[in-house]
């Protein structure tokens, strides 16, 4: 029926639109020089950047370009020079989640962190952590606001401690110019508080829309049991969720709210 056929009309457009976005909003940054209304423009920023994401997330998954290095460079430089992620530290973690979605000890997305997916998590928790965690579900949120610089935080190690990892060095030339460049530039332009603030606004944001759309996708569905055999079809439907709500949603959630085709077809 054609529904695996690449749109390119539809990505060249989106890719041209959210780069003109990017660079307009820095030269509105520097247009409007010291003032709070710089805010707006953070914010702007973390949407863009939510977008980027996005589109790096589909050319990993081969969805843009027929040629498989085609798609792993746009990502890569999505993900690097732009939204200042390391690609291949994701690029990893991702395919073992699309290998095994919500299975204990293989899935790195419900294994041990700030929140426990499973009840074996919740229960190897000890002191305060196990004492939060039947609260877990109110701090979601808020906690969100932590997930932008949770990403770059981790890029960042991955980068200085991972040497084998494929391409390090682009990955470094694209990554650390993007983060030092953009701290550089808001010190430059704004004081040390508003600046501070536009950092805060615009990461903040940034991981709460970015990690607002990839949760829905499992959290809640079955957990598949670390000595569990579930067939193909099964392991990737049941285990993953859609979420309807037209171009709006498509478009706040990146299209990865069509999550069972997404498993189903990941390339």
């Amino acid at each position: 029926s054609g529904l695996l056929k690449r749109r390119y009309g539809y990505y060249w457009t989106k890719i041209i639109i959210t780069v003109a976005l990017f660079a307009g909003i820095w030269v509105a940054f520097a247009f409007l020089g010291n003032s709070w209304f710089q805010l707006v423009l953070a914010a702007l920023l973390a949407v863009v950047l939510t977008q980027f994401g996005f589109l790096g997330h589909d050319s990993a998954h081969r969805q843009i370009f027929n040629s498989h290095r085609w798609n792993e460079w746009a990502s890569r430089v999505m993900s690097g020079l732009f939204t200042g992620l390391c690609y291949g530290w994701w690029h990893n973690k991702h395919n073992r989640h699309h290998a095994n979605p919500n299975k204990e000890g293989v899935d790195p997305d419900i294994g041990p962190g700030a929140f426990a997916f499973t009840p074996a998590v919740a229960q190897a928790r000890r002191g305060l952590s196990a004492r939060l965690t039947p609260w877990q579900g109110y701090f979601f949120f808020p906690l969100l606001l932590l997930e932008g610089l949770a990403l770059h935080v981790a890029s960042i190690q991955t980068l200085v401690s991972r040497r084998s990892l494929k391409h390090r060095w682009w990955e470094v030339t694209f990554v650390a110019p993007r983060l030092g460049g953009y701290v550089t530039v808001l010190l430059l332009v704004l004081p040390p508080g508003k600046a501070a603030a536009f950092f805060g606004v615009q990461m903040g944001l940034f991981g709460f829309l970015l990690g607002g759309a990839f949760a829905p996708n499992h959290i809640g569905m079955p957990i598949v049991p670390p000595n569990g055999k579930v067939d193909f079809l099964r392991r990737q439907v049941l285990m993953s969720r859609n979420v309807s709500g037209g171009r709006s949603m498509d478009f706040a959630l990146g299209g990865v709210n069509h999550q069972i085709g997404a498993h189903l077809f990941p390339k």
